[in-house]
């Protein structure tokens, strides 16, 4: 693949919505009473690796590993474990697959944009079965180690497990379950917040994740549209 200039291929609207999440991300990091550094960086990698999936970019998965582990410690210190487990646990191993997933299935050989897949009704049951298997599991472990916030971390688990399944099979609905997992995780750190402001910015980072992963699924049916329609005009022109 090649990765050269990789920002040429962003739209105006692409790159706009990038450097405006990067900006209000930093600018609340400033104004919070107390900073946390990890914070700031964590969120400035995971926005910048949101804008790369949302192009099906496989530089995405490789920046959401790196987010994984910035994230995990920023839950630990709020002792947010179901967080830190399932990033470390689930969400970083899966962008590691899907890095490897992506790079084999590549829309066109030797360009990095992903091929985009259906999920199969065998693959959406295998969903629903091991996110009620993992979600029973988990919520018992979380209330063994005392979590904060132990209702609210054990759904957090169930929709990151489920866009983390979605993610690897190459499915436009990932994105989806992100911002649902956005909206709960919105919730988790309003009332992290309310205990210490140095989690403000975290609240405007998951906003912002919000707002990218609805760009990202919009961008992805269209690039299944567009992927689609080249198919079937190679198929007519073979005919």
């Amino acid at each position: 693949m090649k990765y050269m200039n990789i920002f040429k291929k962003f739209t105006r609207f692409e790159l706009m919505l990038w450097l405006v999440s990067l900006f209000t991300i930093t600018v609340f990091y400033v104004f919070a009473r107390q900073r946390d550094p990890y914070i700031l960086i964590g969120s400035l990698i995971g926005i910048t690796a949101l804008i790369f999936v949302a192009k099906g970019n496989v530089i995405g998965q490789m920046l959401t590993v790196v987010f994984s582990l910035f994230y995990a410690m920023i839950s630990y210190k709020f002792h947010y474990y179901g967080e830190m487990i399932t990033y470390l646990g689930m969400t970083a191993p899966i962008a590691l697959l899907s890095t490897i997933s992506w790079l084999r299935n590549p829309y066109e050989k030797g360009k990095s944009e992903v091929k985009i897949e259906n999920l199969s009704k065998s693959k959406i049951t295998l969903l629903a079965g091991l996110t009620f298997v993992v979600t029973f599991i988990f919520y018992f472990i979380l209330k063994y180690y005392e979590t904060t916030n132990l209702i609210v971390s054990t759904v957090s688990i169930a929709t990151s497990f489920v866009a983390s399944f979605l993610m690897f099979f190459r499915s436009p609905y990932y994105a989806t379950a992100y911002a649902c997992n956005d909206v709960v995780l919105i919730i988790m750190w309003i009332l992290a917040t309310i205990e210490n402001n140095s989690y403000l910015p975290m609240i405007m980072c998951f906003v912002i994740f919000f707002i990218n992963d609805i760009y990202g699924f919009v961008n992805w049916k269209r690039m299944k549209k567009k992927q689609i329609y080249a198919q079937e005009l190679e198929s007519t022109v073979y005919v």
